[in-house]
């Protein structure tokens, strides 16, 4: 990823059908700004600065620490398991194969697969709950999944770990330097000057 100063790498696209939002993402290390026609040279410098911005901290968010993981297993184990799931460490590890994430609930650990670094923050959510709720039922059962249901991204984040894992199968997994994520432009109208000891385990 290229720094948010270099400028050399940002390629900044004018539409007529644009009238007021700006739109960013990335295209391998290219950032592309999408801004209206109409936009001054000024205007344009100004929300490229945005833009740049905004990327770099959206990404920050979805790459977090060991530190900040634990703590937002904590967010999320108050505001979908009230409370309930209590690990005794939340952290990254590279040793997890084909495993999205594991949980030993006799010892409350839980360690999310580096893979998973970079994806969306709502897939990440996803599989932190998933071993969150191996803390109060070991297994797959309908208690289980009646726990994930108050997620409401669950159907959507399993959708897309399969299709990770299949296109990571076929061999079109994500290239050196790729985070492995889809790019999600990051959007933003114009007019509000605004850049959200059994060891249980999360396959492929």
């Amino acid at each position: 990823m290229q720094p948010t100063s270099d400028l050399s790498q940002v390629e900044v696209r004018r539409s007529r059908r644009r009238v007021r939002t700006v739109t960013a993402w990335r295209e391998g290390e290219r950032t592309v700004v999408a801004i209206p026609a109409r936009f001054t040279r000024a205007q344009e410098t100004e929300w490229v600065r945005r833009m740049l911005a905004r990327l770099a901290t959206q990404e920050q968010r979805r790459k977090p620490s060991d530190t900040e993981l634990a703590r937002r297993a904590a967010e999320l184990s108050a505001r979908y398991l009230g409370g309930r799931a209590v690990p005794t460490s939340v952290r990254w590890a590279t040793n997890q194969g084909r495993r999205w994430g594991s949980c030993t609930p006799s010892d409350g650990t839980i360690r999310i697969s580096d893979r998973v670094r970079g994806m969306p923050r709502w897939v990440l959510d996803y599989v932190l709950l998933h071993e969150l709720v191996h803390l109060l039922h070991a297994g797959h059962g309908p208690e289980f999944w009646a726990e994930l249901d108050a997620y409401p991204r669950t159907q959507r984040a399993r959708g897309f770990l399969e299709g990770y894992a299949y296109r990571e199968e076929r061999g079109d997994g994500p290239r050196a330097g790729d985070d492995g994520a889809p790019d999600e432009p990051d959007e933003h109208d114009e007019r509000d000057g605004r850049p959200d000891d059994e060891r249980d385990t999360l396959d492929d």
